[in-house]
């Protein structure tokens, strides 16, 4: 079976970090080696909100071609909207999700529609939660600043810490990259773990922030 990789993240900076992009890759490229061979890949750096995918047209166009599956890591990677979910299979391109690798076109319907009901539910407890805790007079965010201001405090000084400790070119590594240098430095994050992509675009960040700092 040939297969046609499609990956999507929301921004350049989970582009450039790998975050989300290196699971989805690690994902597929097994699945495609276990069940045939992988043709091509796209990646496309896009909200899932957009329907304007030059990717995916591309992937859709290269798996026509090749007589091939497009394979995706997750249903919520391809989108979160059944409409266009729907759109997509109307086009004569077989796809496959590699965490539900045998459901039907029928089923990945259902999957998505259940999904999207959901997200709505959420969204209208969430918006309901708020409008009556402001009834209630409470200060909407006071903790969460507070918290964030604490937060902030530690990574700062956790940041100094180690700012003697990182490679030299750390600037123009990936955050892949960097996690991997701190990790076989022997160095750990605040909370004691190893670094992965995330925690170190967390580190650049504050250390970007703090560059000019005097203290």
């Amino acid at each position: 079976m040939k297969y046609v990789g499609y990956y999507r993240v929301s921004t350049k900076k989970q582009a450039r970090s790998g975050l989300g992009l290196e699971a989805q890759q690690q994902m597929v490229r097994q699945f495609a080696q276990a069940n045939g061979s992988l043709v091509a890949e796209f990646v496309e750096v896009e909200s899932g909100r957009n329907d304007q995918r030059s990717e995916l047209a591309k992937a859709m166009n290269g798996a026509k071609k090749a007589g091939a599956s497009l394979l995706i890591a997750r249903l919520d990677r391809f989108s979160r909207r059944v409409s266009f979910i729907a759109s997509m299979m109307e086009k004569g391109v077989q796809l496959v999700v590699v965490e539900m690798p045998h459901a039907t076109d029928f089923q990945l319907h259902i999957f998505a529609a259940l999904a999207q009901e959901e997200r709505r539910l959420i969204s209208e407890r969430t918006k309901a939660a708020l409008a009556q805790a402001k009834r209630r007079g409470t200060e909407l965010g006071k903790n969460g600043s507070v918290l964030a201001a604490t937060n902030k405090a530690r990574a700062v000084n956790f940041a100094g810490k180690v700012r003697e400790s990182l490679p030299k070119r750390w600037e123009t590594m990936s955050y892949s990259e960097l996690a991997r240098s701190l990790n076989e430095a022997g160095l750990v994050t605040g909370n004691g773990n190893r670094f992965y992509p995330q925690t170190a675009k967390n580190l650049v960040t504050v250390l970007s922030q703090t560059r000019d700092d005097p203290a």
